[in-house]
């Protein structure tokens, strides 16, 4: 397989690892990068992770890199404290207006009366929080860029040092690796660092991994201890997934078997498709963002299907 251009491979959790049969099926002999940010202060932890990958792993250390501009920039240090701070706050008011429009939608789905007025009033109501979603997306987006026209990254020394470092690793990669754990780290230090602008190499990706790829990230957990959360649009992704939002640990994590909650979440995403990762699953998305036939996703009804001819 040619390592030009970007196309993406999206797997299942790797409790029992596939990643090895993949790469020998894109005949891939290395080397690979490595991303395991996520996994935080475990992010040396990757004998395993290398072990997969014949020993043909560099991993770009991006968590340490992170810290080590804090470490050296206190400067920016706190003002990346302060970004932080306005981006949680950003999001719990974004949490309280989805949690009114969702519970419109809830409402509406369950009133008696004319089928024909109920569908239209609950389309109508998820337009509504589709245009939530958007607007929420767009003011993070309006935040971020105000706060790299403050902080430009480049005109940072520290970060500069490690853009070029990191530019250096992917050179001559013959696939980038992105393994999971917390979304949120993955995808600021990938943004960071400058990943997608630097890689010329397929990538594959697990998990938060693969979440981190797309366009946005959607946050989802119908199965948490304390019940039922909104599925939440979290920020951008690396946008190196086109029409596409990953769905990790599908079946342990939604209620597949609730169409209408299920209906609802394909529709506020449409036309993205909600790819379903369980595991052994293996979804290779061409660069215009295409699905194999065959690849589980949402259907708009709230139904599990299967991709299939056109």
């Amino acid at each position: 397989m040619s390592s030009s251009g970007q196309s993406v491979v999206l797997l299942g959790p790797q409790r029992q690892p596939i990643l090895e049969e993949v790469v020998q099926s894109l005949d891939l002999d290395g080397p690979f990068a490595t991303i395991t940010a996520g996994w935080q202060e475990r992010e040396p932890d990757d004998d395993e992770l290398d072990a997969l990958l014949d020993g043909q792993s560099v991993n770009l250390n991006l968590y340490a890199r992170w810290h080590d501009v804090l470490d050296r920039d206190p400067e920016y240090a706190v003002a990346d404290r302060h970004q932080r701070e306005v981006l949680d706050e950003l999001q719990e008011l974004y949490l309280l207006r989805l949690d009114y429009a969702l519970g419109a939608v809830v409402m509406l789905q369950q009133r008696r009366g004319s089928a024909d007025l109920r569908t239209a009033a609950v389309a109508e109501a998820v337009e509504a929080v589709r245009e939530l979603d958007a607007a929420h997306l767009l003011r993070i987006g309006e935040v971020n860029g105000e706060f790299y026209e403050r902080w430009p990254p480049h005109d940072r020394p520290v970060i500069a040092q490690h853009r070029a470092a990191v530019g250096r690793l992917l050179e001559g990669v013959t696939a980038l690796v992105v393994a999971g754990g917390h979304v949120g780290v993955l995808v600021a230090s990938m943004h960071l660092f400058n990943v997608a602008a630097a890689l010329d190499a397929p990538v594959i990706a697990w998990s938060a991994g693969a979440m981190a790829l797309a366009e946005q990230v959607v946050l989802f957990h119908d199965r948490a201890v304390q019940g039922p959360g909104n599925p939440e649009v979290y920020g951008h992704g690396l946008s190196l997934l086109h029409g596409v939002v990953p769905l990790p640990h599908a079946a342990a994590r939604l209620l597949l078997g609730d169409v209408g909650r299920m209906a609802v979440f394909a529709q506020r995403f449409a036309p993205a498709r909600c790819v379903l990762l369980d595991a052994g699953s293996r979804v290779d998305v061409d660069l215009d963002g295409d699905v194999p036939v065959g690849t589980r996703v949402l259907d708009l009804g709230g139904a599990v299907s299967v991709v299939s001819e056109s």
